[in-house]
């Protein structure tokens, strides 16, 4: 395993991003990433700045002969999306990231590498760093907590930021420049319940119901894919077998993040002695079922049940089926594809979590669209749903998305660079995830933004990687954006 990632090429930006992995920084714990910048803004007397948010700002002047230039701000976040796989030993919290070469990619150990958004912190380093890099006056801006909820961004105060123009580096796909994003809001449900002891006259024996192998991914950028969800699978599966075997739900707890498509599920059940061989059977069946559903999209889904200690309370009947029933209903992937740009998904929902803890189970969900009218609508279809069933709803977080301009002066100036650079046009697009940029335009409205960065694959999953070769490409655009940053 080759480990030695500081060795690549550009060599300052990939030293920055292996001393970021080597720092734990999941959301809410970016306190030593946020140290790790400032101390390097120390050490090459850097202007610097952390706001009440914990926003970091970092402001350097122009190289002689670019004085003249408009001030473009770097932005990235800090935090990554914590996600392991379920056999993987790992503290997020303290552990550092194994990255490692694999081929030409860079790729972690069982685990989220963090390239996103480490490769953009890691740029904006490199360029604050270099001595021989032309540009005009340049402003940093790294935020906190984007992923769950992107609290630096709504944080950032008016007058902050002195530049007119945004480069978000939190994008995706070498070659492409996004020029808008979509919004989202949250729906956190409370279900509660009441337990009850094993009916009386009739041994039951206990199971533990494993749904694993799913690729999972980005709710926002792969959601178009059709990725299998475990929460929608495992309760599929024992709504069947409460209706055909009895089957008593001890205990639920599906997915991870509000932003990754559940990869993993499991429940603890309780099946009448009787039926045990039949239900155990009949889980393999389904197991099989879901392969042959998900052929080609996710070959690896497998379905278990494991004999356990038999439970000693079960929900309340009643509150057990309308459990299924609201997470049966409830809507999940894709809801409508954009009219206006091909490819493109407008409104999408992510049944994230589902989660049970004796006296209630928290089901959380993140619906994202490029209008605000159908992501409020979708928010209600789920409240609907779940208040049906008896449980709460607080739709929450709402954020707008960020609208195209294909007149933006950067846009222009950017293509120039990359077909300057590459010998083709970048292709403009918009994504169908949150960007800092549509919450940052409401505090900045005059800023002209653009979104692009290296080519990252399965982001929010332990499979996330980077393209070593769209890194190199990413840096070389990014330093000749720079250089071509429009006078004042």
């Amino acid at each position: 395993m080759n480990t030695a990632i500081d060795k690549l090429q550009p060599q300052l930006l990939w030293k920055h991003f292996a001393a970021i992995c080597h720092i734990p920084h999941p959301s809410y714990h970016e306190a030593g990433v946020r140290d790790y910048i400032v101390a390097f803004a120390r050490e090459h007397g850097i202007e610097h700045t952390v706001d009440e948010t914990g926003n970091v700002i970092l402001r350097k002047g122009a190289t002689p002969g670019y004085e003249g230039r408009k001030t473009a701000v770097m932005q990235s976040h800090m935090d990554m999306v914590p996600q392991k796989n379920g056999d993987k030993a790992f503290d997020f919290e303290r552990d550092p990231i194994a990255a490692y070469i694999d081929g030409g990619w860079v790729t972690a150990d069982g685990t989220t590498l963090g390239a996103d958004n480490g490769i953009g912190m890691a740029a904006v380093l490199a360029v604050f760093e270099s001595r021989d890099l032309p540009h005009g006056p340049i402003e940093a801006l790294f935020t906190v907590t984007e992923e769950t909820g992107m609290v630096g961004a709504f944080g950032l105060k008016p007058g902050v930021l002195k530049g007119d123009i945004l480069l978000n580096l939190d994008s995706e796909t070498e070659g492409e420049l996004y020029v808008g994003c979509a919004g989202g809001l949250d729906a956190n449900i409370t279900f509660p319940y009441g337990t009850v002891a094993l009916p009386a006259g009739e041994p039951y024996e206990g199971f533990r119901i494993d749904l694993k192998g799913l690729k999972g991914g980005h709710s926002g950028i792969e959601i178009i894919l059709g990725r299998g969800n475990a929460n929608k699978l495992l309760n599929r599966f024992l709504r069947y077998a409460a209706q055909h075997y009895g089957l008593l739900l001890a205990s639920i707890d599906g997915g991870g993040l509000r932003n990754a498509i559940p990869r993993e599920a499991t429940a603890v059940v309780a099946v009448p002695a009787r039926h045990a061989d039949a239900f155990a059977t009949e889980a393999a069946r389904f197991g099989q079922m879901y392969r042959t559903e998900l052929k080609g999209v996710d070959d690896g889904v497998t379905l278990a049940a494991m004999p356990v200690a038999t439970p000693g309370a079960v929900f309340e009947p009643g509150a057990q089926a309308r459990l299924f029933d609201a997470v049966c209903g409830c809507p999940n992937g894709v809801m409508r594809m954009s009219a206006s740009m091909k490819g493109l998904v407008q409104t999408s929902t992510n049944l994230a979590r589902v989660v049970s803890d004796g006296k209630a189970v928290q089901v959380q969900c993140l619906l994202r669209s490029a209008s605000n009218t159908e992501k409020e609508e979708l928010g209600q279809m789920i409240a609907s749903v779940f208040g049906l069933a008896g449980a709460t709803v607080g739709l929450t977080g709402a954020y707008d998305g960020w609208n195209p301009d294909l007149d933006s002066p950067i846009l222009k100036t950017m293509v120039g660079s990359y077909e300057q650079l590459f010998g083709h046009k970048p292709a403009i697009t918009a994504i169908h995830a949150g960007l800092e940029c549509g919450i940052i335009g409401g505090a900045y409205p005059d800023l002209d933004m653009i979104s692009f960065g290296p080519t990252i694959r399965y982001p929010h999953s332990p499979d996330e990687e980077v393209e070593i070769a769209s890194v190199q490409k990413f840096w070389d655009y990014l330093c000749l954006t720079l250089k071509n940053i429009p006078q004042k």
